[in-house]
């Protein structure tokens, strides 16, 4: 029987630098926003029954070492056989194209096609598979329903503008005295769905990046002033440094955060923290000059260069590519299918409360709607460079470190650099 170990950053470090896996035993390093790498767990059962000799071993460790820690790895040619990722595009050239090893490459392009683009990105004509998708999110917005009712403020309808929501978020924490009114996680990811929205554009015509444009300005111009006038929670930012991710999660499930911008992952885990706690619902992208969205993203289980054992790992992105096997892990994690049958199909999610049936719904309707702009930024292989300098110096100007338009500058110098490097 395989193990789950839970690992802290310094012990996924070690395991990475470990020897290779034999051909026999497969390592899995996986992240988990609720219960993904113990679905995941569950299923590989049947994938070893049904391949003798081979084991998978999941190694359950914190999201900071898959998007800090593993990259270093890859680059020095080490680590798991598979991870569990969100970086698609910047991670693409340490994967393993697994198509010669599946048995049905056209039936995994037919379900995964718009996803599978966003690890091709190596050259123009690449149609390999890379990674399977076992989470499609959105992000956007989380209210507390229940701080509103005690505020007796109307929640603002579809189409209310970034202005209107923060106006109400604070009015319900003045009323009810309530810490916080609204956070974000602090990620360039999660910022440029407002940015998006504000009118920036992200890229020229050509597909190369114009970071720093009016929009981009525009909505960092209003989000540190939020911050600094307490609309904001300014610790989520403020409280780290460089480009470390931190979320305001453990804040909305206990009550004291009264508009949380993250994103559809956090379902599952609110349902379970949250209980009969508070009432909560997920709310439309709010809009800005340049419309209302969020950015599509989600993770991927990717296969690597390095691996020892290449035609198991295929088999193994195989298996978790087929539809029962994503139903039933799905269904528990009570993640977004990237599956398009799937999509049409509907899951049958596990023990899901009205809550979170009703936020799983809005977030997957609300895709359709994202602007073209939110599906290049995910697709782009250097997107990291441009969330990890947003995040970097639009903290400096929130804490003082710099003037906004140092820190614009900064932004625009940063990725210019960052771009080259990669070529």
């Amino acid at each position: 029987m395989k193990s789950i170990y839970l690992l802290s950053g310094a012990a996924f470090a070690a395991m990475l630098s470990a020897a290779p896996a034999s051909a026999a035993e497969l390592r899995f390093a996986c992240y988990q926003d609720g219960v993904e790498c113990d679905a995941w767990s569950e299923a590989f059962k049947d994938f070893e029954a049904a391949n003798s000799g081979t084991t998978v071993v999941v190694d359950v460790v914190p999201y900071k070492s898959i998007v800090e820690g593993l990259p270093l790895q890859l680059a020095s040619g080490e680590g798991p056989d598979l991870a569990r990722v969100t970086d698609l595009g910047g991670l693409a050239k340490y994967m393993l194209d697994v198509t010669p090893y599946v048995s049905d490459a056209a039936k995994i392009e037919e379900q995964y096609g718009r996803t599978l683009a966003w690890t091709r990105v190596n050259s123009p004509d690449d149609k390999g598979i890379y990674a399977i998708m076992d989470q499609q999110t959105a992000t956007g917005p989380f209210i507390n329903t229940t701080l509103f009712e005690q505020a007796g403020v109307a929640i603002p309808a579809k189409g209310a503008t970034y202005e209107d929501w923060a106006k109400a978020a604070k009015e319900v924490a003045e009323k009810t005295q309530t810490p916080y009114a609204v956070a974000m996680d602090r990620t360039g990811h999660r910022y440029a769905g407002p940015a998006i929205s504000y009118g920036a554009k992200y890229f020229d015509a050509e597909g190369n990046p114009i970071t720093v444009d009016d929009g981009f300005r525009a909505w960092s111009e209003q989000f540190v002033a939020w911050n600094n006038d307490g609309t904001v929670a300014k610790d989520v930012w403020a409280g780290a440094g460089g480009a470390t991710y931190q979320d305001a999660a453990k804040e909305f499930t206990n009550g004291s955060l009264v508009m949380y911008i993250s994103g559809s992952w956090q379902i599952g885990r609110f349902g379970r923290d949250i209980g009969d706690a508070f009432d909560w619902q997920a709310v439309p992208a709010p809009c800005g000059p340049g419309g209302c969205t969020g950015i599509p993203g989600g993770a991927a289980i990717a296969a690597f260069k390095h691996t020892k054992a290449p035609e198991e790992v295929g088999k193994l992105l195989e298996f978790i590519s087929r539809e029962d096997v994503q139903a039933k892990v799905l269904a528990k994690t009570k993640n977004i299918p990237a599956n398009q049958a799937l999509q049409v199909k509907g899951i049958e999610y596990e023990n899901a409360t009205d809550a979170e049936k009703a936020a799983l719904t809005t977030f997957a309707s609300a895709l359709a709607d994202f602007s073209p702009v939110a599906f290049q930024f995910q697709g782009y292989k250097n997107n990291r460079a441009i969330m990890n300098a947003t995040v970097t110096r639009i903290t400096q100007a929130i804490v003082g470190e710099s003037t906004l338009d140092e820190a614009l500058e900064r932004i625009d110098t940063d990725v210019k650099e960052a771009v080259a490097a990669a070529k």
